[in-house]
């Protein structure tokens, strides 16, 4: 029997429809990408660069340590104990300067420079006695410098650099006892790390910063010459206190006036002067 015939295949003349619709997929894809692009959301982006910026400058963190076993808790009486006490407070620009220019100088100097300072402490004492004792201001004693530490809830309204009335006279009267003495005076301001916005002070930067140029104006229209002065703010840094809590957040609100030690030729004319005084019966407080 012989075999049949294959029956002959038609030629597919429609394949070219085939590579059509691919490419009008592609097109499609195409424009829809283009007009994606078109259209950026700002945030997303913004907030997509900088992630991307950070994942590649931050340096490498090691992964946090994965508690095995058993919590092991400190016996009774060292729980009893407080380990919520601040760190000593750090050694501010200021000081190490005052610190490096007087290391090396000679010992008889540095007595002098010291007893100018027992007499500057001491008028500072004695002309805010009642402020002391209210514990608005506190005086300390440094080998190279006193820092008066004013309380800024005492001086200024929140948020503000305007000094209360009240407390001109007294800063007035702080004034008038560095105007006889030829020691630097840097006011410094500080606050907590609660944060401000406002249209005058966008951040606790330029809020300290005001408070101590505000205090040393006052300084400089009580007579103490302006080149003595300097206006130092250091925001809610270098803190004196824990900022978790009221009590803390309020010591780290303050203005320190620091009176550097000075060496020179004014310092025996300046001892001299009230060496004179005390031996006369003269008051110098």
């Amino acid at each position: 029997m012989g075999r049949k015939k294959k029956p002959e295949e038609h030629v597919n003349h429609e394949r070219w429809m085939v590579s059509y619709a691919d490419f009008i997929t592609l097109l499609f894809a195409f424009f829809v990408m283009m007009y994606s692009i078109s259209i950026v959301n700002t945030g997303k982006f913004k907030v997509l660069s900088e992630s991307l910026t950070a994942a590649f400058t931050d340096p490498a963190r090691s992964l946090e340590p994965i508690q095995v076993g058993d919590l092991v808790r400190a016996p009774a009486e060292l729980q009893d104990q407080s380990f919520a006490d601040p760190q000593p407070k750090p050694i501010r620009p200021v000081e190490m300067r005052q610190m490096a220019k007087l290391v090396d100088v000679d010992p008889v100097l540095l007595a002098k420079a010291s007893k100018q300072l027992d007499e500057i402490q001491e008028r500072v004492e004695s002309a805010m006695s009642e402020m002391i004792e209210q514990g608005a201001i506190t005086v300390q004693r440094s080998e190279y410098w006193i820092e008066i530490e004013m309380n800024s809830s005492v001086l200024f309204e929140s948020g503000s650099s305007i000094l209360y009335p009240r407390v001109v006279p007294i800063l007035t009267q702080l004034g008038r006892v560095m105007i006889d003495f030829p020691n630097h005076v840097h006011v410094e301001g500080y606050t907590d790390t609660v944060p401000i916005n406002t249209e005058m002070f966008p951040s606790n930067w330029e809020l300290s910063g005001s408070r101590a140029a505000t205090v040393v104006r006052l300084f400089e229209f009580t007579g103490v010459k302006p080149d003595r002065l300097a206006a130092i703010g250091y925001g809610e840094y270098y803190p004196v206190a824990e900022n978790t809590n009221a009590e803390g957040r309020a010591r780290n609100r303050r203005v320190v006036a620091v009176v550097l030690a000075e060496i020179g030729e004014k310092i025996d004319a300046t001892l001299e002067k009230f060496e004179k005084a005390k031996n006369a019966g003269v008051p110098t407080g």
